[in-house]
């Protein structure tokens, strides 16, 4: 079972010259593994790039993504690492999605399949990053 971040997905939505092949190799590699999820916050971060959540949902289904909510735990430890972010000098104020995904993947044991390497290894350094070998900082 393999958590899947919106950067992955996006990647394929913009057909980003960059990034796709990597998202799609890497994806089918996790599927091999088992399930692939996407927290609903994930989801909400496709519906951003969707006119329609008819689109959003065959995008879902084409690509065999499963949707699991968030659980009650990773949404009290994503809000922990986010004032942490916030007590460390952090001025971003658009990365709790990040940090609610985060939380989710550490609560669950699942790896997470993304690009941000950085956040992710600082705030939740316990869980498994499945990465491009050049994902840059995030």
């Amino acid at each position: 079972m393999t958590l899947v971040d919106s950067n992955v997905l996006l990647d394929l939505v913009a057909a980003d010259p960059q990034w796709a092949d990597w998202s799609i190799a890497s994806l089918e590699a996790a599927r091999l593994r088992g399930p692939l999820f996407i927290t609903d916050v994930v989801y909400a971060e496709l519906g951003v790039r969707n006119q329609r959540i008819e689109l959003l949902d065959e995008f879902v289904a084409k690509a065999g993504l499963e949707l699991v909510g968030l659980p009650r735990p990773a949404l009290f430890l994503a809000g922990k690492a986010f004032a942490e972010y916030r007590m460390k000098g952090g001025t971003r104020t658009g990365v709790l999605p990040d940090f609610l995904i985060g939380a989710h993947a550490a609560m669950t044991k699942l790896p997470l399949l993304t690009r941000n390497e950085r956040r992710y290894r600082t705030y939740f350094p316990t869980i498994e990053l499945i990465l491009p070998v050049s994902a840059g900082p995030g």
